[in-house]
């Protein structure tokens, strides 16, 4: 006589009903929301911040992570309030630390259980497993938005006023300027850098003063700019975010930056226990979802069909790796 196990209705209903409530346990532990914390040195309306923070928003909205914040860290409070945030255990921290980069990665050294997302100007180091980095590379839509900008000035001349001669802000210049001569080989540039991240009234007066030199087109890297812009009835060219419906006769084309990508992989990583240093730069590049260049709006049908032409082939390049857009960090300069 066989001793062979014969299951019986009764064992498949228990040990089916036990598979599902452990299935369910599972999806339930899996699904836990992340607790998630942001440390921004701006206001979170600032135009490099507010993607990070629409971004962590929008997936605490999903139910992915809870999510709270920090705005106005000066540097020199930035590890403070890392550790705070730490202790308080929270167990995803983004932010940027261009400023306080020794401070933050040695307090991040001290958390190993905590995961840290930051903007940052360095790359990861291998023996800060815990520490991963990011940066805005639009450079592909800025690239894009400077052969708009080749387009439509008249003057040849063309203002850009950014805030600090970092990489993150000198690769996009760049790449507006050489998507800008592509389109127009004739064109000067007046490059100037505020010293701020968020000075609209020094940005304003920097325009103003481009446009007394003749510039009819600015590269509004910092809010203030385009402000001046539309007092001088001149154009701009928007940078992160798009600002054409508070501009609709004055900023024709944004390169916009979507967050949305850098986080949802940090997300992934921590949710499977597999988080580690990475550069997460990768995630903003075009192909990537993490750049685009903003509907033109009122300006639709206003930019030459040349101009519209050249930025859909270099589009289809970008997105099949046809063509790439230099990345070129060296700071610019004025022709």
């Amino acid at each position: 006589m066989s001793n062979a196990f014969r299951p019986t209705r009764r064992h498949f209903m228990i040990t089916t009903a036990a598979s599902a409530l452990l299935a369910s346990a599972t999806r339930a532990l899996a699904a836990e929301p992340i607790k998630t914390a942001g440390i921004y040195t701006v206001p979170v309306e600032q135009q490099w911040v507010s993607r990070i923070h629409i971004a962590a928003v929008a997936a605490q909205d999903r139910g992915d992570i809870t999510y709270s914040y920090s705005e106005n860290v000066s540097n020199t409070d930035y590890a403070r309030v890392i550790r705070e945030y730490a202790e308080a255990g929270n167990k995803l921290i983004i932010g940027e630390v261009f400023g306080a980069e020794q401070e933050a990665r040695e307090v991040a050294a001290q958390y190993p259980d905590v995961a840290f997302l930051m903007g940052s100007s360095f790359k990861e180091d291998p023996a800060l497993p815990n520490f991963a980095v990011f940066d805005n590379y639009i450079q592909d839509a800025a690239y894009l938005s400077g052969i708009i900008a080749g387009a439509m000035t008249t003057s040849n001349n063309i203002g850009m006023v950014g805030g600090f001669p970092i990489p993150e802000v000198n690769r996009l210049m760049h790449a507006f300027m050489a998507g800008a001569q592509e389109m127009n080989p004739d064109i000067v540039f007046q490059v100037s850098f505020i010293g701020s991240w968020f000075d609209p009234p020094k940005a304003k007066e920097t325009a103003f003063a481009m446009i007394e030199s003749g510039a009819d087109v600015l590269y509004a890297e910092r809010f203030g700019v385009s402000d001046a812009a539309k007092e001088k009835g001149v154009l701009a060219i928007g940078n992160v975010i798009d600002t054409q419906a508070e501009y609709p006769d004055t900023v024709v084309a944004s390169a916009i930056w979507h967050f949305e990508p850098t986080l949802d992989k940090a997300i992934a990583e921590v949710q499977a226990g597999t988080f580690t240093a990475a550069d997460y730069g990768i995630y903003s590049f075009m192909n990537a979802g993490g750049t685009s260049l903003a509907p033109l709006g009122t300006f639709e049908g206003k930019v030459p069909a040349e101009a519209m032409a050249l930025i859909e082939k270099r589009t289809a390049e970008i997105m099949s790796g046809a063509f790439a857009v230099t990345i070129n960090d060296e700071e610019p300069t004025s022709s």
